[in-house]
């Protein structure tokens, strides 16, 4: 798709559709929408007067623009984006998103998209792109019959007045950031057989090829050497190898990690069946998803190899199967991480911890001073925040409070979880260290106290999204399945650090 940014007049556009955003109870007779209705010939005071429109969050009206409009675009999509007062980036982005699904719907190949939002006119940009590019993932990817096929071949962000170099950065942003989220969503979509672990590190490879990354991949047997007993334990069950995949990203300028290093460490668990502690049949196939944490961390190191930030980010993903077998860790048995400590296995289906307890203490010896780990680690969050929010737990008030407010940013909403020390009691275990489970109460803290145990002299968040990394439901601005949360608050997080 080419995308363009224009400070011109929308009007002069040669495109075939134009998508404006309008607010709730906006009147014809007034300001913007007065001048858009002279040049439609009075379309949009019919559209409003007979309360076609009143401009509610995702409510359209699809015009074809034809007799006395002084449009050059043949057809006029107006979306509702609610109260002006409430209208945010997040609007912005969600609004360019239900405008090139909607109108790629009726096979408009051109767009040009009026976000008719004030504020930086760069970062508008960039979230219309995002969300525009966002809107375009579906996930028929193995689908043959009846498979979308329109595209959408040119899109242009309007912005009367702006700079014009100002828009151009923000345009590029945007493709990259939104490029990047439906990478992810892309890996996260994969079924289990093409996204084994050594696949995955396989793309990683890829991604680090061309996009300026060092990578390390570490096999079984250098995981072995590094003491590694906590994620080989989940590996063990499955005839394919567990990796560990480790990207950096270095800054030309030269920065030193002397003034620390900042981490994400992402869940790989490329399929979940639960291991001896076998999970029910039914939706098992979605456990193929188990491996957006790792999916996101990618995603974002793929994005940060293109932004180029002042400062260096390394990404490590901890890959494995979850399976039984002859040869899988069993509910009982002791383990040891690569930091020594002895785990006790309860229930081999919460693994997701398992592994990440070696990449967190990895990442530290790395050289590590900031860690955000991010993981579909527990059901237990979908009881409490549902697919709204994702939990966010830490150690570092400071850095949970970055979280959350370059979430909203984003239009990503994490909520904190408390992190007690009294939750820590819940996984000692009578034979060893800790154990993996904490029983039924508190499920989502007590896995996160369990990866605490693994956190220590490091500044430490945890984000738990697996209520919101899939979609059951199509939005009007994206598709059903993944979602690719995550990848743009991490960014976002880089940039406030840059």
């Amino acid at each position: 798709m080419q995308i363009e940014s224009t400070n011109g007049p929308y009007h002069e556009l040669d495109v075939q559709g134009l998508a404006i955003a309008v607010f709730k109870d906006e009147r014809a007779d007034e300001g913007f929408l007065r001048d858009l209705d002279a040049l439609t010939g009075g379309a949009i005071k019919s559209v409003i007067d007979s309360e076609e429109l009143k401009g509610k969050e995702a409510e359209t009206v699809y015009l074809h623009l034809i007799g006395n409009s002084e449009i050059r675009a043949q057809r006029l999509l107006l979306i509702g984006v609610g109260e002006r007062g409430e209208y945010s980036t997040t609007q912005a982005s969600q609004f360019a998103g239900t405008a090139v699904r909607a109108l790629r719907g009726k096979s408009v190949k051109s767009i040009a998209i009026v976000p008719r939002l004030e504020g930086n006119p760069e970062e508008i940009a960039s979230v219309v792109i995002e969300g525009a590019f966002m809107s375009l993932f579906d996930p028929d990817k193995y689908r043959t019959v009846d498979k979308e096929e329109r595209q959408i071949e040119r899109l242009v962000v309007v912005m009367a007045g702006a700079d014009e170099t100002g828009l151009k950065r923000g345009v590029e942003r945007g493709r990259i950031i939104g490029e990047s989220v439906n990478f992810t969503r892309d890996l996260a979509n994969e079924p289990g057989a093409n996204m084994t672990p050594t696949i995955m590190s396989e793309r990683a490879r890829e991604v680090a090829g061309e996009f300026g990354l060092s990578v390390d991949v570490l096999d079984e047997a250098r995981m072995e050497q590094e003491g590694m007993g906590s994620l080989l334990s989940v590996a063990r069950g499955s005839d394919e190898p567990g990796k560990l995949i480790v990207l950096k990203y270095t800054p030309s300028n030269g920065a030193e990690e002397s003034a620390g290093l900042l981490a994400f460490v992402g869940k790989g668990v490329t399929f979940d069946s639960g291991g001896i502690s076998l999970k029910p049949g039914e939706n098992m196939e979605l456990m193929k998803y188990d491996m957006t944490g790792g999916a996101t961390v990618i995603g974002a190191m793929r994005a940060i190899g293109q932004l180029k930030p002042p400062i260096p980010v390394l990404g490590v993903i901890p890959c494995a199967e979850n399976l039984p077998s002859g040869k899988a860790t069993k509910p009982g048995d002791v383990v040891r991480a690569m930091t020594g400590k002895t785990i006790e296995v309860i229930n081999t289906d919460a693994e997701g911890r398992l592994i990440l307890a070696d990449a967190i203490a990895y990442a530290k010896k790395l050289g590590a001073t900031k860690i955000i780990d991010m993981a579909t680690l527990t059901g237990a969050v979908s009881i409490a925040l549902g697919d709204v929010h994702a939990a966010v737990l830490g150690t570092d008030q400071e850095l949970i409070d970055e979280i959350i407010a370059a979430g909203k940013e984003a239009g990503e909403k994490f909520w904190q979880l408390p992190l007690d020390k009294e939750y820590s009691k819940q996984i000692k275990s009578d034979i060893a260290d800790i154990k993996n489970v904490g029983g039924r109460k508190a499920g989502t803290i007590t896995a996160a106290a369990f990866l605490k145990e693994f956190a220590d002299g490091v500044s430490w968040a945890h984000l738990d999204i697996a209520g919101t990394a899939w979609g059951d439901e199509a939005k009007p601005y994206r598709s059903k399945g993944p979602t690719g949360i995550a990848v743009r608050t991490l960014l976002r997080i880089v940039s406030r650090a840059s």
